[in-house]
């Protein structure tokens, strides 16, 4: 491809106890006659931890080194402020993250490139699963995976496929397993990768899975070496426990359509599998909170068929009282046991779906956790799904792991229902309950999580742990647990002398691996463990992780991967970084800083941190956390407007939003900021599109000019798509969007990031980030335009006004007298704001800010004539004759 031939790729995956050492080589050459840029993509799983990458050019090696998230993010913040840097890793897909990196390399070098990655292979419905990517992107004459598993228990069935597997290929996966290895080959000739005969492209492109399982003899496996131990835990043939299920789901508005037909289409399904023994209950929660049934109901035939009528019946519409349909189900949960209307050996659980965050009721996150573990108490585990991206995942996520469940994304796509049947499917088979491994205190340090509420049906638990004594080679450990009929309870014993015997083919073995299991078993906990913890716990906890990580040499959130290029190369360091739920935890803060609006634009809102440097970052909400330190200290964007001028204005302490349109001609010019304090002005102009839109009562505009001015510097800033024009007294300097620039001035300083944005500070005073959107340059309608952010609104005075200006001041607002409107989704209200009394429509609005390509919908109360009413005055007031 481009003169640039990738002649080899390997994948080679060694597995041994669960633990796989993946490495990824991939060697290129540059059949052109001058310099090209190669580039080497390979996509990862999201529970891995890269620990190695080497680059090699003509025979010189260019190694990453793995530092301390602070470190790297100087090193890397000097490559930035000389625009010659790129973040290597992205998240990707569902299960997958991207690791990229590019280098240039003269006509007739070669190259090749060396990724290393481990995780540990967790069970699920009784099989262990290893998942390569796989996507060349051209013919490779030689493509090869090998996987080698070596599994002390010996290996029972051994599985592979491929979703680009056709049925020539399927005989090219070569798999052998006997005894305690297994081997799986695939290793397709270049004809076999063709898509068609005499094509060039390939049929290679998407999921390679290895699916295994072990012998279980005894109900658990323990092995030791060189002062290390794992404890593998999966009984079988167990009877199995019934189950207490309460669905708390969200039926607020923003549910309707799609997401609510694909909730409804897997509770049916999931009716079909619950089983006679269980009891079960819905709460549905919009601005009310219902349910089914009183009680918990037993899953008879006649109870599961009213079951299925009511769920039919399920429609959604309103806000969302999140708390207080946690609070119902639990409540519901605590009486059944109260009153023994369930068997004391049963598992309950709460599993519940959500799409967006609570705003009505109690609306504070922090309130809401604390009150739902105090209600939990230790007995029941919480699993939170979240469904799409509007959700504040890392609250559900943390309000799960506090009540020993977990948190899990539901992706708004067309399989929605089949991954929330996917998920209730992983828990509906419990078998014990209170799970205990106990081991000798005096015997064992740095043990990692040892107590499990539940056991399910085809999973496992591991432990791991370090001897106080590196020579120690014999362990006993108690095993105890609730089952159905009685309590579970022995004492399993292992010597390393068994284990040794148990290992004799060496060659399967890769270094100290159970050692590096520990090492990454306990990294994962203390990561998990941070999520709900505070003030010195929390860096207690980081400071463990990041020293493990650093000492076993494993990127994760709080190292960073540096890669040194050749000096030629344009940007000459990259940096890989574990990614993080980052937009949403900057929406979040952004949307809970007390007393001060958002003004968020609708259209087109396409902030993407990545884009914006951590030299640009001023300020943030004390978030201190390492774990977001490279890419994420919040900017503190209180407003903007962008797209098509739509406002959407948060209002925190009412935990709600207002809406407005500004709908006016292309040419007219209006004024958003004005603060006669500062001496700052900003103003926009407005384009259109290419033509009239026949099909629209209304016509898009858009920003396409951008005036920022400060007379106290006698200072003027024009940016249009195409050019970023500085008029300094009488002094004009031009740039375009194609220039890197950092300038920097007494009072000033501007960085321009190519086709990206650019940022504006001026002193003490406010901070702007103008943002650059290109569309598709043949589009019908559409042509580029820009985006304004403001950073640091705290610096502008109380005499700020303009179309932005104004709601840099809290604003307050009363509801009354909801009652149906012309749309029967869309109730109207009477709003009471600036003593005005106003017709609002409830309704929603795309915000770009979370999720960029399809936007999220906010619910909020929609202002109609151009915001008549809300804005002071009326909004041809704020129509200036000129850009300055």
């Amino acid at each position: 491809v481009n003169g640039i031939e990738i002649y080899s790729m390997k994948i080679d995956s060694k597995v041994t106890s669960r633990f796989a050492h993946n490495v990824i080589t991939s060697r290129a050459v540059n059949r052109g006659n001058v310099s090209k840029e190669v580039f080497f993509d390979v996509e990862l799983p999201k529970t891995a931890f890269i620990t190695n990458f080497s680059m090699t050019i003509d025979g010189v090696t260019y190694p990453g080194t793995i530092k301390e998230k602070e470190a790297a993010k100087k090193q890397y913040e000097k490559a930035v402020s000389r625009g010659q840097t790129a973040g290597l890793v992205k998240a990707s897909g569902r299960k997958t993250e991207k690791f990229t990196v590019s280098v240039n390399i003269k006509a007739a070098s070669k190259v090749t490139f060396e990724l290393t990655y481990e995780e540990l292979l967790k069970r699920q419905f009784g099989k262990y699963e290893m998942f390569i990517k796989v996507k060349p992107k051209q013919l490779v004459k030689d493509f090869e995976i090998e996987v080698d598993i070596f599994e002390p228990q010996g290996i029972t069935e051994l599985e592979a496929e491929g979703t680009f597997i056709t049925n020539e290929l399927q005989n090219t996966i070569k798999k052998t397993f006997s005894g305690k290895k297994g081997h799986i080959s695939f290793k397709p000739t270049l004809d076999q990768q063709r898509t068609c005969a005499n094509c060039s492209q390939s049929v290679l492109d998407g999921d390679f899975t290895v699916r295994y399982d072990v012998k279980r003899t005894t109900p658990d496996n323990l092995q030791i070496v060189n002062g290390y131990f794992v404890h593998f835990f999966a009984p079988t043939n167990l009877p199995k426990l019934s189950k207490n299920v309460i669905f708390v789901l969200d039926t607020s508005g923003s549910m309707s359509g799609r997401e609510i037909e694909q909730t409804k289409e897997a509770l049916l399904k999931i009716l079909d599998d619950i089983k006679e023994d269980d009891f079960f209950n819905f709460v549905l929660f919009d601005s009310e909170i219902s349910t089914w049934k009183e009680t918990l109901i037993k899953a008879t035939p006649e109870n599961l068929d009213e079951a299925r009528k009511f769920v039919r019946h399920i429609s959604a519409q309103g806000m969302t009282n999140l708390h207080g349909g946690l609070m119902r189900g639990i409540e519901i949960l605590n009486a059944a046991h109260e009153e023994n209307l369930v068997p004391k050996r049963s598992a309950s659980i709460v599993i519940m779906l959500t799409d967006g965050q609570p705003n009505v009721g109690v609306s504070n996150t922090q309130e809401i956790e604390k009150a739902v573990k105090k209600a939990i108490d230790g007995r029941y585990t919480l699993y939170n799904l979240g469904f799409g991206s509007g959700v504040d995942y890392g609250f559900l996520e943390r309000m799960a792991l506090e009540n020993k469940g977990l948190a899990r994304r539901i992706y708004p796509d067309s399989d929605a229902a089949l991954q929330l049947q996917g998920f209730y499917d992983e828990v509906s088979n419990p078998m014990l309950i209170d799970v205990e491994l106990n081991y000798p205190e005096n015997e064992i340090s740095d043990l990692t999580t040892n107590n499990f509420k539940h056991f399910y049906d085809g999973s496992e638990i591991v432990v791991a742990g370090r001897f106080v004594d590196s020579n120690q080679n014999h362990l006993s450990v108690d095993v105890r647990g609730e089952g159905a009929d009685d309590a579970l309870s022995y004492t399993t014993q292992q010597d390393a002398e068994q284990t040794a015997q148990a290992f004799q083919e060496q060659q399967y073995i890769f270094g100290e691996y159970i050692e590096r299991l520990w090492a990454y078993l306990t990294i994962e906990q203390l990561l998990e463990k941070r999520i709900t913890a505070t003030g010195e716990e929390k860096e207690n906890l980081t400071a463990q992780a990041l020293a493990l990580s650093l000492m076993y040499k494993f990127v994760t959130p709080l190292t960073s991967m540096v890669v040194t290029k050749p000096e030629e190369n344009e940007n000459e360091e990259g940096i890989a970084d574990k990614p993080t739920e980052v937009l949403n935890m900057y929406l979040k803060n952004l949307l809970s800083k007390p007393g001060m609006c958002v003004v968020y634009a609708k259209l087109l809102l396409i902030v993407k941190l990545i884009s914006i440097k951590p030299s640009f970052i001023t300020k943030s909400y004390g978030q201190t956390s390492p774990l977001y330190h490279t890419y994420a200290s919040q900017p503190t964007w209180y407003t903007s407007v962008d797209g098509d001028p739509h406002f959407i204005i948060s209002v925190p302490q009412k935990k709600d939003a207002i809406c407005f349109n500004i709908n006016e001609n292309p040419g007219a010019i209006l004024n958003l900021i004005t603060d006669p304090v500062t001496g700052i002005t900003v103003n926009g102009e407005l384009i259109g599109d290419k033509r009239a839109n026949s099909d629209a009562k209304i016509q898009n505009s858009y920003f396409g000019k951008l005036g920022i001015a400060n007379k106290h510097l006698d200072f003027k800033l024009t940016v249009t798509p195409e050019t970023i024009t500085i008029q300094n007294g009488d002094e004009k300097t031009g740039f375009t969007w194609l220039d890197s620039v950092t300038l920097q001035q007494a009072d000033l300083t501007l960085i321009i990031n190519r086709k990206k944005n650019l940022l504006l500070s001026m002193g003490s005073g406010a901070s702007f980030v103008v943002v650059l959107h290109q569309v598709w340059k043949k589009h019908p309608l559409h042509q580029d335009f820009l985006g304004l952010y403001t950073l640091k609104s705290d610096k502008l005075s109380e005499q700020t006004h303009g179309l932005l200006g104004q709601f840099l001041r809290p604003i307050d607002f009363t509801i009354l007298e909801i009652h149906p409107g012309s749309d029967p989704k869309k109730p109207d209200a009477t709003m009471i704001v600036k003593n005005n009394e106003l017709t609002v429509t409830r309704g929603w609005q795309k915000d770009y800010g979370r999720d960029p390509k399809h936007g999220v919908d906010i619910p909020c109360w929609f202002v109609h004539d151009n915001g008549a009413g809300l804005i002071d005055g009326v909004h041809t007031d704020y129509i200036v004759s000129s850009l300055f």
